[in-house]
């Protein structure tokens, strides 16, 4: 498959789209259970992810936290469930804390996951809302597609393995 698409379609807005290679029921999975999520999501060399929990239900929540094993700095990512429709769509808050940092605050955002299958391949677009066009430049400048990228090189591989 292609790599994921970054996108910007409002001055507050990413959108990631990727495709793969599997009916939509695989590739839910991995977005769906804490123990895949673990697998999958855990950013570029170095990092680890020592806190990934999550009540996949509306108004359940989740959390991860992820950990630089160089420098032991974290960076943890919580949110609740808005919306859920099996298969489909996932819509969810997001708030990304520096743990190291002294205010301990992050921008918080709502994050839209859609689903869809055609001819056994699964497009999954994620549609990010951010408070302001400085945050969401911010998310950019970061890396967050190559990094999204590669979480999703990992999914291509747990599908595989299924």
């Amino acid at each position: 498959m292609k790599p994921a698409t970054v996108n910007t379609p409002s001055d507050t807005q990413v959108e990631v789209v990727r495709s793969f290679e599997a009916p939509v029921d695989s590739v839910w999975k991995p977005f769906t259970d804490a123990d895949l999520v673990r697998r999958w999501m855990l950013g570029p060399p170095g990092w680890s992810m020592p806190i990934c929990e999550m009540d996949f239900r509306v108004g359940g929540t989740y959390e991860n936290v992820f950990r630089n094993e160089g420098d032991e700095s974290e960076i943890a990512m919580h949110g609740a469930f808005r919306e859920i429709e099996m298969l489909s769509k996932i819509v969810q808050d997001e708030k990304h804390v520096v743990r190291s940092s002294t205010d301990n605050t992050g921008h918080e955002t709502v994050v839209t996951f859609t689903f869809r299958e055609t001819d056994h391949v699964t497009t999954v677009t994620t549609l990010i809302e951010y408070p302001s066009q400085e945050a969401r430049d911010e998310a950019l400048a970061s890396g967050m597609g190559a990094a999204m990228e590669m979480g999703y090189c990992r999914i291509d591989e747990l599908i595989v393995a299924s």
